[in-house]
């Protein structure tokens, strides 16, 4: 019964080494997972984007110069953490808005990867003392409607713009939502619309740059327009022109809040939140 017992555990430790080592094997064989490609994130169809806008805390405030300089260096610790997986963008709302004082644009491959980035933000000092006012999910697509096969030439009038206007200084967030009407429309009248709705922004695409993000199931929204530019006066035209459209009267949001914020580098905007400059 003993050497029936010792020959039994010696066979199956026997086992679980072979296991073990074409485990090893398998994952040897396995190629490394590849690095995102960071330098296509912000013109790649399928990816990931998160808006989030953010009220510092008084309280804040009640820290010493030093702990606040502490604070602001733990987020800049974030962002060099997570710089191989998101590309992680900061602007300043203050004096803008009346909600936030910065807000947050966050793009990634795999959205697991901005929620770890956002753990960790709001993990810091200073993201502690953060209030998220506002928060919005989307993706990114190649174009629905004005594409080369469906509109051509309004394609080739869209694609052709190029921004040639100083450097942007302004960033500008508006949600949009349409109502069931819209979604019930044929593609081919969608098309017209949004054919409609192109024609009069070509103007402006040279003095302002804009990027559409998708949300519908993803969020409460369905579009997340976002756009920047250094000519506050052509933004206000190109909003003019698409409030003539007949397409608004498929919107249940547009805007609600629309958030302006100025242009600067994520340390910038923290550096100026927690020490003034």
């Amino acid at each position: 019964m003993r050497k029936s017992t010792g020959f039994l555990l010696t066979f199956m430790a026997l086992l679980s080494v072979g296991s073990s080592q074409a485990q090893q094997a398998n994952m040897d064989a396995k190629p490394p997972m590849a690095m995102p490609d960071m330098t296509k994130i912000l013109t790649a169809p399928g990816v990931f984007v998160n808006f989030s806008t953010y009220k510092v805390r008084p309280d804040y405030y009640k820290l010493s110069m030093a702990e606040r300089k502490g604070a602001a260096a733990e987020v800049v610790a974030v962002v060099e953490k997570y710089k191989d997986k998101v590309k992680a963008e900061a602007y300043l709302t203050r004096g803008f808005e009346a909600q936030s004082d910065f807000f947050l644009r966050i793009h990634s491959y795999d959205m697991a990867a901005t929620q770890a980035f956002l753990v960790d933000f709001r993990a810091t000092r200073f993201g502690m003392n953060a209030e998220v006012t506002e928060n919005l999910v989307g993706m990114t697509k190649a174009l629905n409607y004005i594409t080369k096969d469906k509109s051509p030439n309004l394609n080739a009038g869209l694609t052709g713009a190029t921004y040639s206007d100083a450097t942007p200084r302004y960033a500008f967030v508006i949600p949009v939502k349409k109502n069931a009407d819209w979604w019930n429309l044929t593609d081919e009248q969608r098309l017209k619309e949004m054919e409609t709705h192109t024609l009069p922004t070509l103007a402006n695409l040279v003095n302002v740059k804009r990027k559409l993000y998708h949300s519908t199931g993803l969020d409460d929204t369905d579009f997340i327009t976002y756009f920047e530019t250094a000519d506050l006066d052509a933004f206000n035209n190109l909003m003019l022109a698409l409030a003539k459209v007949p397409e608004n009267k498929y919107h249940v949001r547009w805007g609600s809040p629309t958030v302006l914020g100025t242009i600067q580098s994520f340390d910038s905007v923290v550096n100026t939140l927690s020490m003034g400059r």
